[in-house]
């Protein structure tokens, strides 16, 4: 099961030419970044890079940074760089990627963003994407095994009784204690606020006087803290797909809680104008198909002929994976139309993406890990028993897809039994910076709702805020001519457009 926050990975546009980050608990954001020591750097920020040839046109390299910055005799680790180097005469720098999480790897995601930007942007910037601290080959986090990773994606979401409210708050709780059983020399130290100083050593080693970042979802957060803890050294900055940094653990939840069931809720009145809908009864006929569909699993899941049945837990997924882009809806259609006659392949492959599983217990990346790992580390724990009950009842209450809104507010467990939180507590990200800094919003984004792009543009005086009009997750390459075409103008010339603006 991961449920919970979905501040996740602008990943699926790599992904969906297999049918891709869902994972569970609060994506809890770092409000501040407790003071590092006052050391010297310069070991670090004038390390010489050496690229080598990695395929597909990229070239990779390992950047060297203290694994604590508050005691630099820790010892170091090496964070993954990849980058797609520029291709005209008017070299200007680097454009440092990323694609969201926290546990989303950047390193392929560069070769991805090459693919979107305009040939311009790829004329004078190189690309360069980067796997956090903690995720992929960043000294990679491990908090489950391959066999306690499925046992916790099938748990049951939405624990109704005592005993199985024990099940689920007893895996939940083992999460925690695996990252310090499997990585303890990791674990500890892997926050946001850490990676946010690694973009700095990054910066200065790739030889840039200021940061020129795109990120996406969570990495709005890491530019937004950038911004807050470097903010002359900020150059070109996108955030799109906004996080609010005020908001804790809970509040984010609840937040996307109501932003993916609009987003269900448009998918609903989509299907029920297409002949391939597998429900009748237009737009409420749909939302009661797919409730019954969860109703059902509950009690028996439904054949697959793969690993094992459909259970509720892989439909739950499915269900928010698909809501990430539009692009998802119509093979939606087709899992829920092949459910509907007794086989639940199709929901299962859907589940699989999201997880990013490839077999019974072998996974593709370390994600469902580093999840919970950065994000529980990050912030205040969230609620116990009690509180996740009531969370749940209260989220549900009116919800067009009650059971969805439960498995949101019971994936937050996870973070409840944490090692260690963060001391500060959410608050709005300060900057002083004066370089504009450019915060793209969409409408019906279901994982990043669009209030908190409003609200990261009030935090961020800088700041011009865009707007798409539209479904999905982030926007700079989903599709709108005019979202593509402001940006890359924001990056070629420097000059952000006029606040307010609207594409369709």
């Amino acid at each position: 099961m991961t449920y919970g926050a979905y501040v996740i990975s602008h990943s699926w546009r790599r992904r969906i030419a297999r049918v891709t980050l869902v994972a569970t608990g609060p994506v809890v954001i770092a409000a501040g970044l407790p003071t590092a020591a006052a050391a010297d750097l310069s070991r670090y920020t004038q390390q010489p890079l050496s690229w080598t040839d990695c395929g597909g046109g990229r070239q990779c390299t390992k950047l060297t940074v203290p694994k604590d910055y508050a005691d630099l005799t820790a010892g170091d680790i090496q964070i993954a760089l990849a980058r797609k180097p520029h291709t005209g005469s008017d070299f200007q720098g680097s454009l440092v990627v990323n694609p969201g999480g926290p546990g989303g790897a950047g390193t392929d995601f560069a070769a991805s963003v090459a693919g979107i930007v305009a040939p311009q942007v790829r004329s004078k910037f190189d690309i360069v994407g980067f796997d956090p601290r903690g995720v992929a080959e960043s000294a990679p986090v491990t908090c489950m095994t391959g066999a306690q990773t499925t046992r916790w994606l099938l748990s049951d979401p939405t624990p109704d009784s005592r005993a199985e409210q024990n099940s689920l708050l007893r895996l939940a709780s083992g999460i925690s204690s695996g990252c310090l059983r499997y990585s303890p020399q990791i674990a500890p130290y892997i926050s946001t606020a850490n990676t946010v100083r690694d973009l700095d050593i990054m910066r200065a080693a790739l030889g840039d006087e200021k940061l020129n970042l795109l990120g996406f979802s969570y990495g709005t957060t890491l530019g937004a803290l950038y911004a807050q803890e470097f903010p002359t050294r900020v150059g070109l900055m996108v955030l799109d797909g906004a996080v609010d940094p005020s908001l804790d653990g809970m509040a984010i939840s609840k937040g996307q809680s109501a932003g993916f069931q609009g987003a269900l809720v448009r998918f609903a009145a989509d299907c029920a104008k297409r002949g391939s809908c597998p429900y009748s009864g237009a737009k409420q006929g749909v939302l009661d198909g797919i409730n019954n569909l969860l109703a059902a699993l509950e009690k028996r899941p439904l054949p697959t002929g793969a690993y094992e049945p459909l259970n509720q837990a892989q439909a739950v997924t499915a269900l928010f994976w698909s809501m990430y882009t539009p692009a998802f809806w119509s093979i939606l259609r087709s899992a829920l139309g092949q459910a509907k006659r007794g086989n639940g392949e199709y929901l299962q492959q859907l589940a699989d993406q999201a997880a990013d599983r490839t077999g019974k217990n072998r996974y593709d990346s370390n994600q469902n890990s580093a999840f919970y790992a950065i994000s529980c580390l990050d912030a205040p724990a969230t609620p116990g028993r009690a509180g996740l009950a009531t969370a749940a009842q209260s989220w549900s209450k009116n919800a067009p897809v009650p059971e969805l809104a439960r498995a949101i507010a019971w994936g937050n467990a996870p973070c409840s039994f944490w090692f260690d939180h963060s001391g500060d507590k959410p608050a709005p990200v300060t900057s002083t910076t004066t370089a504009p800094i450019l915060v793209v919003g969409t409408t019906y984004d279901p994982a990043t709702p669009y209030s908190w792009a409003l609200a990261l543009h009030q935090q961020l005086p800088t700041s011009s805020l865009i707007t798409f009009v539209g479904d999905g997750h982030t926007a700079y390459g989903a599709g709108s001519t005019c979202i593509d075409r402001a940006i890359d103008n924001f990056l070629i010339t420097g000059v952000a457009p006029t606040s307010g603006k609207i594409c369709n």
